[in-house]
Order: structure tokens, then sequence, then C-alpha cells
């Protein structure tokens, strides 16, 4: 069965998370995805660790491509782009704004030759504004979104999300609004620009703390594992770790309270009384409820938690998640063959349906790997290709004789 963007074409000018990340889950819904380098390659090509000179990070990220490595100040180097551009649906890119344009490669030039063109751009702050020039990357943007300050601890310093959560959400972000102007352009014809930034993104999850701002007036602040609006709804610590409970609205407050920690008396304590109270007297209500949770590990509530129905979890290192038997039977660790790398394991697929909605197909390229082959699709001829190889202005990683220039 056909994938559902088998024969879309998109050209990939994206650099390190936000947008190969988007690029790479439009691959995975089938779409033939051409990511562009320089003879340096995509920045986290560099990550470690390396497996066979080949970054594993990188790997994970760029599955579902091909990649063409060239000199993209060169005029001949930009015209290949331009030639890419011209066959594509989509066209994806990430310099800090301006840089496109200076090049020759924006949508105002390229939609020229191709009318249907859907052209994104994702960016630190956005293309227009007071910081429309001005260069971001996730930390920055997790900080002036507010997030740091609302992650962590009361009374300690702001806290980064653990994971690039502002690159994943404009990556995210792209991809929706990418998907949407293919399905406006499937019913209207016309393609159309679109942009997003880390900053606007990561503001844009931010749903329960601007509806209590604006509707009250509260600024959200940092609050450790606990939910603004819900108690007990936190990470608790066990006899030999954490355990997290969801016990939200009374229902499940009182199979909480009665049938995992048997505490009859929480019901008739005022300071318990109702779930706004709750979350009033939430520091009170975590030294009782952990003088009970510290009595048996955490396998041993979990098991309590799920016997009365009540949600409920165990706080786990990294390397616990990946090897938990229920990640593994949703198989979100994957096995696949890179040709350099070898046998590698990736993060599986988070969308599971009956049809055949994305699939792994080919793991992430060295650098350059595709070069000859993309030119060759794009009518170049032998000859014209050794010619741009042997004056550098493409690159492949492993051809024989191709040196990087100096």
């Amino acid at each position: 069965m056909a994938l559902p963007l088998e024969g879309v074409r998109v050209l990939d000018l994206t650099n390190v998370m936000a947008g190969p990340y988007c690029a790479m889950v439009l691959g995975d819904m089938g779409a033939e995805v051409v990511k562009v380098e320089s003879f340096d390659g995509d920045s986290s090509r560099r990550f470690e660790p390396q497996v066979n000179g080949e970054s594993y990070c990188f790997a994970v990220l760029n599955r579902n491509k091909k990649s063409i490595s060239l000199d993209l100040k060169e005029p001949r180097g930009k015209a290949i782009v331009t030639a890419l551009a011209a066959r594509c649906d989509i066209v994806l890119e990430n310099f800090r704004p301006g840089v496109v344009r200076k090049l020759g490669l924006d949508y105002e030039t390229l939609k020229q030759a191709n009318p249907g063109l859907i052209f994104a751009s994702m960016s630190g702050f956005g293309q227009t504004g007071p910081y429309g020039r001005k260069g971001g990357f996730d930390i920055i943007a997790q900080g002036m979104s507010g997030i740091m300050m609302m992650t962590g601890y009361p009374g300690g310093r702001p806290a980064k999300v653990g994971i690039a959560m502002n690159d994943i959400a404009s990556g995210v972000t792209a991809l929706y609004g990418i998907l949407g102007a293919y399905i406006g352009r499937l019913r209207h014809g016309a393609g159309q620009y679109l942009e997003t930034s880390l900053l606007e993104a990561g503001l844009a999850w931010s749903i329960w703390e601007f509806g209590a701002y604006f509707g009250g007036g509260e600024l959200p602040t940092a609050t450790g594992t606990r939910h603004r609006r819900s108690a007990p709804y936190q990470a608790y610590r066990s006899k030999d770790g954490y355990v997290t409970v969801g016990a939200s609205g009374e229902k499940l407050w009182r199979a909480f309270a009665l049938q995992v920690c048997n505490k009859p008396e929480w019901m008739q304590d005022p300071r318990f009384e109702t779930p706004n109270i709750r979350v009033r007297n939430a520091d009170a209500l975590e030294a009782e409820i952990e003088k009970v949770l510290v009595q048996h590990p955490t396998a041993y509530w979990v098991e309590q938690l799920d016997a009365a129905g009540v949600p409920g979890g165990p706080v786990y290192t990294y390397d616990q998640t990946l090897a938990d038997p229920h990640v593994l039977a949703r198989q979100m660790v994957v096995d696949i063959d890179h040709p350099k790398i070898g046998r590698m394991k990736t993060l599986g697929l988070p969308i599971k349906s009956t049809g055949d909605l994305t699939r792994i197909r080919k793991p992430a390229p060295w650098l350059g790997q595709h070069s000859e082959e993309i030119l060759r699709e794009i009518g170049y001829a032998e000859g014209d290709v050794r010619k741009l190889f042997e004056d550098r202005v493409v690159y492949d990683s492993a051809r024989a004789g191709a040196a990087k220039p100096a």
C-alpha cells in the first residue's frame, strides 16, 4: 500500500534539529527528501558519539533522506539547487532570515519557475518583527518564551526542559503548516509560503499558562513536578525512587486515598476537602502522601495504582525507558542497517495506524551519498557530473579521489 506522501518531492535545506525533524517525518510519510548539505555537512554530523566516522545522533534524525553535498556559494552549486527546487513540491529552510534571499533561493525567486511550490522557513524569531534578524537556538527560545522560568523547582535557578523542546515544537509546527498548505494546493491549486519560529512554536504550547495569565493575572512559576490546577498530580518519593500519581478529580482522589494508601482519614481532612483546596495545600498533601509511599518501592505502588484504576507510573532513567517491555512492544526501538555504522537502533514510529501511514524505508545517508545519483536524475551528463566533482562544486565523502576543499 502506498504511503500518503509517495511521489511528493521535498528539498531539505535545513540544519541541526527543527528543520531536519520536520523533513524526517515527511520522509516517514513517504516523501522523497533530498537533503542539501555543505561540504562540511549538517552541523549535527559532528555530534558525538561517532561510529565508523558517522554521528549516531545525525543518523537517528535523518532517516528516509538522500544527501547531496555542494558549494552553494558557487554559481553552479546554486544552479543545482534551483533545478531541484523547480521539480519539488516542498522546500524547507532554516537559515538566518535574509540568507536565502541573498543566495537567490527565496520563495519569490523559486516560485517563478514553480508556482505550486510550498516553501517553509524556520528561524529563531520569525522573518519579521524587532527580532526578525536575530539568530536563535533552542535554549534562547526556551528562555524568552517563559518556559525556563516555569521549569524546575520553586526558588531554584531557571531550568531548561530536558529535551530540545522549542526545536521540536518548531519542527512539528512547520510540519502541520506544510501538510495544511499541501492539502490546500490539492484543493485549490496554489502553493504558498509559510514560516514559524522557535519562540512562537514553543509559546503556542503554553495553553493553560496563557489562559491563567489573561484570565486571572496569574504568573506561572516553577512547580517542580506538580500541576498548577490539580492535586495530587506529581512525582512522589517512594522507598527506592519516585512514582508519579495523577489522582485528579473526586473519583480518582477517593480511590487513591482509600484503595492505594488506605487512609480514610484523608477524606475527612479539611485541607484536602476539594480539588482546589488540595492544590492550595499541595505541600501538606505531599508530606502526608510521602509518609505512606516511602514504605514500599516504586514497583509496589505502580501495582497498587493500576489495581485501583488510578493513573501512575515509575520515574525512569532514560535507559530504563528504552528497556521497558511496553516501549519495546510498541516498537519504539527499531533496528536498521546503516551503510557505514552497520546495524544500529533508531527511534520507532510514534503513530500506529490501520493503513500505511509512515514507514522507516532507509537509513540516514552519509555526506553526499546521493550527489551523483541526484545530478543524473535532473539531467546532468556523466561528463558534467565528473567536472562538478573535479571542480569541487559537488562532494561525496565516499567517492574515490574526491577530497574536501581545504
